[in-house]
């Protein structure tokens, strides 16, 4: 699914990834390592089509990653940092919008959305707007809005910030159920308990020399 060859990543002087390979199929996780400063965030813009390698290669189910290419963005669901919110409407309106973008029907819809909020423990806020959530509570809804979706790759940048112990169990739960379901799942992290939660290969970047 995911394929990545000597891929790289130069900025003028500095090199912000160096040379980077892995693989990650269908219904496997790769857990990226790394200091500060590694690449870690930048190797996941690029499988999310954020930005494009200074040389080498990524391809994403068997087509290089062009953020345009709707057939990538139905195959992606990538959650770098949280996503735009709308301030006028609700934590349920933001999953089930998203949802009703990529489900057959409006049944399938409110199925996937009540199904997201479930598992995160976020039915009890559904009613709540953007601004009435605590920094934890959105980092759920973030994600949220990634799984509200069909997707072939899942890529996640540090989903554990601001959670205590019992949400990331419900993190670790939810992203584990889309592998198991077939998707190839990669996700940047500085913690051991979702590491060890998800059980994929460790992928580990030494930053530039």
């Amino acid at each position: 699914m995911i394929v990545v060859r000597d891929a790289e990543v130069r900025e003028r002087d500095a090199t912000l990834l160096p040379a980077t390979s892995f693989d990650a199929a269908a219904g496997e996780a790769v857990v990226v390592r790394g200091a500060n400063g590694a690449g870690k965030s930048t190797l996941l813009r690029l499988l999310a089509g954020m930005r494009a390698p200074s040389s080498g290669t990524v391809r994403i189910d068997g087509r290089d990653v062009v953020s345009r290419d709707r057939r990538l963005r139905r195959s992606v669901a990538a959650m770098i940092g949280l996503p735009p919110l709308a301030p006028d409407l609700t934590v349920r309106d933001h999953v089930l919008l998203v949802a009703t973008t990529w489900s057959a029907s409006g049944r399938d819809a409110e199925r996937l959305a009540g199904q997201v909020l479930d598992e995160l423990g976020l039915h009890a806020l559904a009613t709540r707007f953007p601004h009435e959530l605590s920094s934890g509570q959105t980092q759920l809804f973030g994600l949220a809005l990634v799984l509200a979706r069909p997707c072939g790759a899942l890529v996640l940048d540090e989903p554990e910030q601001r959670l205590d112990a019992d949400r990331l169990g419900l993190v670790v739960a939810a992203v584990n159920r889309r592998r198991e379901a077939g998707a190839a799942v990669v996700v940047a992290t500085h913690s051991d308990a979702l590491a060890d939660g998800l059980g994929g290969r460790i992928l580990w970047l030494q930053g530039a020399a």
